[in-house]
């Protein structure tokens, strides 16, 4: 229905916005990733939006890439995630970084994040499988391997953070076995 906002940006009180459209102020919800990219109160902004209807309110979600877009309402049709929670998702990581949990299926990275438990991860990895990501191989690199995921599972276990080891995985030819993986990952993180 509102698919679109445009005006100018009055109040920021994290997660929500207040903007004025040629008079009318819309409060909206924001993920962080959003609320961080913000200019400055009394300039103009323009949000993506989805506006959410429930028995007892009318929610508008604002998102600064169609992207964030789009993975909220996929998110929103999974069973047990509500809104909230989908906001919750894309406030504690990129869409790229839930790209990759997807489809590297990795239930931890996303438990990491507030309100994720163990069964909801799952959930969120089985249903979504296919739907985000398609064409995240040729962003990644090797990243759909079985291979792959072992390595990075073997350096997040040594206590890298998610970032270090993706910086790492792009140092690693597509087809190495995991042990020669692995080395290669760690002799790289060693020159970083």
């Amino acid at each position: 229905m509102i698919g679109r906002l445009s005006g100018i940006l009055l109040e920021k009180n994290p997660p929500q916005l207040l903007v004025d459209c040629n008079g009318v102020g819309y409060e909206v919800n924001v993920p962080m990733s959003t609320f961080y990219n913000l200019p400055g109160l009394g300039e103009k902004v323009v949000l993506l939006t989805h506006l959410t209807v429930r028995e007892d309110a009318h929610i508008l979600f604002g998102f600064g890439t169609a992207e964030e877009r789009n993975v909220f309402r996929q998110l929103v049709k999974i069973t047990g995630v509500g809104a909230r929670t989908a906001l919750s998702i894309l406030s504690g990581m990129s869409v790229a970084d839930l790209v990759q949990a997807i489809t590297l299926q990795e239930a931890g990275r996303l438990t990491k994040i507030p309100g994720i438990g163990k069964k909801t991860a799952e959930r969120l990895l089985l249903e979504l499988k296919g739907k985000l990501g398609a064409d995240l191989g040729a962003a990644g690199g090797a990243i759909n391997s079985d291979a792959t995921s072992d390595i990075l599972n073997a350096l997040l276990a040594l206590g890298y953070s998610d970032k270090e080891a993706m910086l790492a995985l792009k140092h690693v030819p597509a087809g190495t076995g995991v042990s020669d993986g692995i080395k290669l990952a760690l002799k790289a993180l060693s020159k970083a």
